[in-house]
């Protein structure tokens, strides 16, 4: 890829590094209880893994997305992918019914 890329990263170090936590917490995925459940903690690791390569902060990310899921077509899903949800999103994201309360 870097070959015909000159942007692109000679190697694939720093998503390997992201995805470190993942075999760390073995044990903790001993509890996912049946394997629908071990595939959805799959899936909400990977979300996080590339919702922290996109620099985006995971509070804000799950609370908006978590709103706005409700309301949001099936086939735009892509819209609320973190790189996606990052220029979209971002610069006016959903609150929560307690950060309201405060303001």
């Amino acid at each position: 890829m870097f070959l015909g890329d000159p942007q692109g990263a000679i190697d694939t170090n720093h998503q390997e590094r992201s995805l470190r936590p993942i075999p760390m917490g073995k044990k903790n995925w001993l509890f996912a209880w049946t394997e629908i459940g071990a595939e959805r903690v799959g899936i909400i690791q990977s979300l996080l893994v590339t919702r922290r390569l996109q620099g985006v902060d995971p509070y804000t990310y799950l609370v908006d997305v978590l709103q706005r899921i409700s309301e949001h077509p099936a086939s735009r899903v892509i819209a609320l992918t973190p790189r996606v949800w990052k220029t979209r999103f971002s610069s006016n994201p959903m609150k929560s019914d307690l950060a309201l309360a405060q303001q």
